[in-house]
C-alpha cells in the first residue's frame, strides 16, 4: 500500500491559491522541454532522472506536492521518495494536463 495521498489538480490549485505552498514543495519531474512548453510559476523543475542527485534540495519537514505530465512520473517519485524515507508526499492525479484544463489551456 502507498503511503504517500493523490491530491487533484483543483485541490493543489486551491492550496496555492490560498499561499499555502511554497515553490519548493511542488516538484515537476518533467523534462526541460516540458515545462517549457507549460508549467507552473511556483515550482521546481527537477526531472525524474535527476531526483536522486538532488534529494538534497528537497525538504523533508515540509509536504510535497510531485507532479508530472499525466501522474504516472509522479507516482514513480513518489514511490522513490517514499524508499529514501520522505514522509508526506502527494501525487497530483491527472498532472500537468488535468491543471492545464483547470486553467483554460489544452496540454496535449
Amino acid at each position: 500500500m502507498n503511503e504517500w495521498q493523490d491530491i487533484s489538480a483543483d485541490e493543489l490549485l486551491k492550496l496555492m491559491d490560498e499561499g499555502k505552498l511554497q515553490r519548493e514543495q511542488v516538484i515537476d519531474v518533467r523534462e526541460l522541454h516540458e515545462w517549457e512548453y507549460y508549467h507552473l510559476e511556483s515550482s521546481l523543475l527537477i526531472p525524474m532522472n535527476g531526483i536522486p542527485h538532488r534529494l538534497g534540495e528537497l525538504d523533508d519537514d515540509k509536504p510535497l506536492y510531485i507532479v508530472c505530465a499525466h501522474g504516472v512520473r509522479s507516482t514513480a517519485v513518489c514511490r522513490y521518495l517514499q524508499e529514501q524515507g520522505y514522509g508526506s508526499l502527494h501525487n497530483v492525479e491527472g498532472g500537468m494536463a488535468a491543471i492545464a484544463l483547470l486553467q483554460g489551456f489544452q496540454y496535449d
